[in-house]
């Protein structure tokens, strides 16, 4: 029997509350996957009802005798407000993720016994060995609907790019013909909806929605001087309504800026990829509690965080393209009449999308290297970086793109060569990278138009319905934010920011399959006068090392400074200089070792040179970067040195490998221990 209008309704106001009713464009969604059982993509507008409508869908299917629903969702955070909002509607939901690896029997038993309506599992699952050879197959089989969320990640052209998601194609083809599938998004234009419907199957249905939010009210803040962002936002924040985030585009940025803000009395914290699980669940209940005025992030806090009351979305720095921005900006105001969407750009935001970008999938020779050095036994990552020069998170990610290509495949133990031929896309890949100038400069062209900002996101994300303009936001109105900030709030915002000195961990152990092996010794925390991509600090050590004029005054006042907040258990007797194959950068690290030397009254004790011939060392896997360091300085000529620890002074640490080996052989050579000092930090 057909489920019903009526009986849909139902069951949304378990979700949404009594009373509530599902609008056309929804209830055609759920009749053709329930009552048609198609195929389909969703693409529309955060807040529209998207889990409204696959929970549905899979309740009404489960009463009609299908199987679980399987819903693959990108963020454990994603899936956490999916279960709650299950709940409320009286759906029984299970989530398979690697933070309940020990439970992944019992679950499977829920689902196959009935216990469980839905099963939300990562993409990553998909992956997984076992789960891949043994309880996937089972869902394909068993399963009564699958949901891709966030659908975008199948496709090369989409803005948050996921390799396991195009694993999904094999959960597909293991499908009955009449099981339904959705696939739902909010960012996707023609090329991801055109990507992602060719990988869904031919007959996929389409239903795509215009994208205004006419809760958002969207400005951009163009300051004079950029590393005034900080002071301007400490200003102005009390006139945004309710509680928030605010986007930073590196971990280093969101951790200075809410330490600024913390210091004048705005209650934030900081919300990154590296802050653990537990911690960021206390953090998301916080701020949809509303006791603190905004969580200060990285894009790690996005897709899949609901709060229909968030109050504002203000980015400190410009994501990279106008997708990327319209999905970050679309947490806000989903549930209230006005959201405050404020763009704060920065001199930095090219270098950043440029090193990000720098990132992305490798040259062919690279990757051929890594085919090469795979066979039928199974190595693992960390095996395989001491062979191929990739980082960790680039050679996992290559080894996942190759993996859904047929090239390799994981296996208990690690990764296997599967002996297929593989062909390297060139065509995709410049594609890919075009796609990303093109949509770079969309986003500098967003921050310069005098047209309607909603209108210029909407068309740039192919919306056929944008045609008329917003009438909210700064263009449209004419209504501008100031440019002035308090003066009491500027002066402690700029001694937090500009307060210098930055700690360097040190390096543990070596890297695995090299010359050298164990833990690291000799080396304690090092320190910089800061990071190149500070938000204040930044601009004038950028300039300082491109320059290389450096100059006691007023340098030596910001050095003093870091030394005499230092607390080290022994005080240097030693500095000395570390060489650089850059001779204009030897000049200036010589210079700055002199002048610590002079005034903290400590000996001098000479440059560890480089060796004749010696050329800068690019390779950014650390096995390999840390062979060619090895070889880098000469040994023989020794330092003078006199008892007690020795400063080791370079002008920037990037990776941290040059002062490791360096600082290590140093510490083996004299047994005195090595603190590392830098002009600058790369991050």
């Amino acid at each position: 029997m057909n489920a019903t209008r009526e009986e849909a309704n139902n069951l949304l106001a378990g979700i949404a509350g009594p009373g509530a009713q599902l609008r056309d464009d929804q209830w055609v969604a759920i009749d053709a996957l329930v009552n048609q059982r198609k195929r389909m993509l969703v693409v529309q507008r955060t807040g529209w009802g998207k889990s409204a409508v696959y929970f549905i869908a899979a309740k009404l299917l489960r009463a009609r005798g299908a199987g679980a629903a399987v819903i693959i969702s990108p963020l454990l955070a994603l899936m956490r407000n999916q279960v709650a909002s299950a709940e409320r509607a009286g759906i029984k939901a299970a989530t398979l993720n690697s933070a309940n690896m020990t439970e992944w029997e019992a679950i499977q038993q829920q689902v196959v016994s009935g216990d469980a309506d839905v099963l939300l599992i990562s993409p990553e699952r998909l992956n997984n060995p076992d789960f891949r050879d043994t309880i996937l197959p089972r869902l394909a089989a068993e399963t009564g609907l699958v949901v891709v969320d966030e659908a975008h990640c199948i496709s090369d052209w989409g803005h948050d790019f996921r390799p396991d998601y195009r694993r999904i194609r094999d959960l597909l083809a293991g499908l009955a013909p009449n099981i339904p599938v959705l696939a739902t998004t909010a960012t996707a234009n023609d090329r991801v909806v055109e990507d992602v419907r060719a990988q869904l199957g031919e007959g996929t249905g389409l239903l795509r929605g215009g994208l205004d939010r006419e809760s958002l009210y969207l400005s951009v803040v163009n300051l004079p001087n950029p590393t005034e962002r900080p002071a301007w936002l400490a200003t102005h924040l009390k006139e945004l309504a309710g509680s928030g985030i605010i986007y930073c585009l590196t971990v280093s940025a969101a951790h200075d800026l809410a330490d600024a803000l913390n210091s004048v009395g705005w209650n934030v914290a900081a919300y990154t990829g590296r802050t653990e699980a537990g911690e960021r669940e206390r953090l998301e209940h916080a701020l949809i509690n509303n006791e603190i005025k905004a969580l200060v992030a990285t894009s790690a806090l996005g897709m899949g965080f609901d709060k229909p009351d968030l109050g504002f979305v203000v980015h400190m720095g410009s994501p990279s393209s106008p997708v990327s921005y319209y999905q970050q900006i679309g947490r806000a105001g989903r549930g209230t009449d006005r959201a405050d969407v404020i763009l704060l750009p920065g001199t930095e935001d090219k270098e950043i999308w440029e090193y990000f970008a720098s990132v992305s999938f490798p040259r062919e020779e690279v990757v051929r290297q890594l085919l090469a050095v795979l066979t039928d036994e199974a190595q693992s990552t960390v095996r395989l970086e001491a062979q191929v020069d990739l980082s960790r998170s680039r050679l996992e990610q290559v080894l996942k793109v190759l993996d859904v290509d047929g090239a390799v495949k994981r296996v208990r133990g690690g990764w296997v060569s599967t002996g297929q031929e593989w062909i390297y896309d060139a065509e995709r890949y410049a594609g890919l990278e075009q796609a990303r100038k093109t949509e770079q400069q969309s986003m500098v062209d967003y921050q310069n138009t005098t047209d309607c900002r909603m209108l210029y996101l909407r068309r740039e994300l192919d919306d056929a319905e944008a045609t008329t303009p917003c009438g909210r936001c700064d263009n449209c109105t004419g209504k501008t934010w100031g440019l002035d900030t308090d003066a009491e709030i500027t002066l402690k915002v700029d001694q937090q920011l500009q307060t210098p000195g930055v700690s360097i961990a040190p390096r543990k152990m070596w890297p695995t399959g090299i010359s050298v092996k164990g833990k690291i010794a000799g080396l304690e925390e090092g320190r910089a006068l800061g990071r190149l991509n500070d938000i204040a600090r930044g601009p004038a050590l950028k300039a300082l090392l491109d320059s290389r004029a450096y100059s006691d005054d007023p340098w030596m006042a910001h050095i003093i400074e870091v030394l005499k907040n230092w607390d080290w258990s022994n005080r240097p007797a030693n500095v000395a200089a570390l060489g650089n194959t850059n001779s204009a950068s030897t000049e200036m690290i010589i210079q700055v070792a002199q002048s610590i030397a002079s005034v903290g009254r400590m000996n001098f004790a000479g440059i560890l040179p480089v060796l004749p011939g010696a050329e800068e060392v690019m390779a950014q896997n650390s096995a390999y970067r840390v062979e060619a360091l090895l070889k880098q300085w000469d040994w023989s000529k020794g330092l003078q040195l006199v008892p007690g620890p020795i400063l080791l002074v370079t002008d920037l640490i990037d990776t941290g490998w040059s002062v490791t080996v360096a600082g290590n052989g140093i510490a083996q050579r004299t047994s005195e221990s090595v603190l590392p000092f830098a002009l600058a930090s790369r991050g």
